[in-house]
């Protein structure tokens, strides 16, 4: 079973990822995977490089990731441009970790996390076909607002991120399930088990 995971910034959807794994589901996480594909010495980082300039590369030699933030945030067309060499290798690097779990355990429920599946199905660049199932992990904006703002993030750029994603009436479009974080832990674990019941996702032996 392949299920897709997704979710607005400050929705909680990493910390559904978590109790799904922690339930048997075996993660295949795209924000990992774009961190991956763009550290040092790999050909995606010598693209964004050669794309952007030296601007956007830390004194050790890995990405500036708040540099580039900087740049593509307010710019859609240098925010394709960076899509454009990024998404394609996590779209490849996602599929041979779906299909490796799978040859490695063939009853597995692998949960392919991807924040920005809405943003990509609505750009024709994914369906959702190849998915038994979509969660979509939702929460009040002022909610997510305030938790990134915990995190450090000044509120004009919290706002600013969540402007830039798609909306909730997008994401939910895609659903099969959602799970809406707005409340406490205890409640968010009990809409994660009940779909995790209607998944039927095989529980680590």
């Amino acid at each position: 079973m392949k299920v897709a995971l997704t979710g607005g910034i400050g929705a909680g959807k990493s910390t559904v990822s978590g109790m799904l794994a922690d339930r048997g589901a075996c993660i295949v996480d795209a924000d990992a995977i774009s961190r991956e594909v763009v550290a040092p010495g790999t050909p995606g980082l010598a693209d964004v490089r050669n794309e952007f300039g030296d601007g956007v590369i830390a004194a050790d030699g890995s990405l500036d990731r708040q540099a580039l933030a900087a740049i593509v945030f307010s710019d859609p067309e240098r925010r394709a441009a960076l899509e454009s060499i990024v998404h394609p290798l996590v779209a490849r690097r996602s599929h041979e970790l779906i299909e490796a779990a799978l040859a490695t355990d063939p009853d597995c429920c692998v949960v392919h996390d991807v924040p920005l599946l809405a943003e990509l199905v609505s750009k024709g660049s994914r369906t959702t076909e190849g998915y038994d199932a979509v969660i979509v992990v939702t929460a009040p904006v002022e909610t997510r607002i305030a938790r990134l703002v915990e995190r450090g993030l000044p509120r004009w750029d919290a706002e600013a991120r969540i402007a830039s994603q798609a909306s909730d009436e997008e994401r939910e479009a895609l659903a099969t399930y959602v799970i809406v974080n707005d409340g406490t832990l205890d409640h968010l674990r009990e809409q994660v088990d009940r779909v995790v019941d209607a998944l039927t996702c095989r529980p680590q032996q």
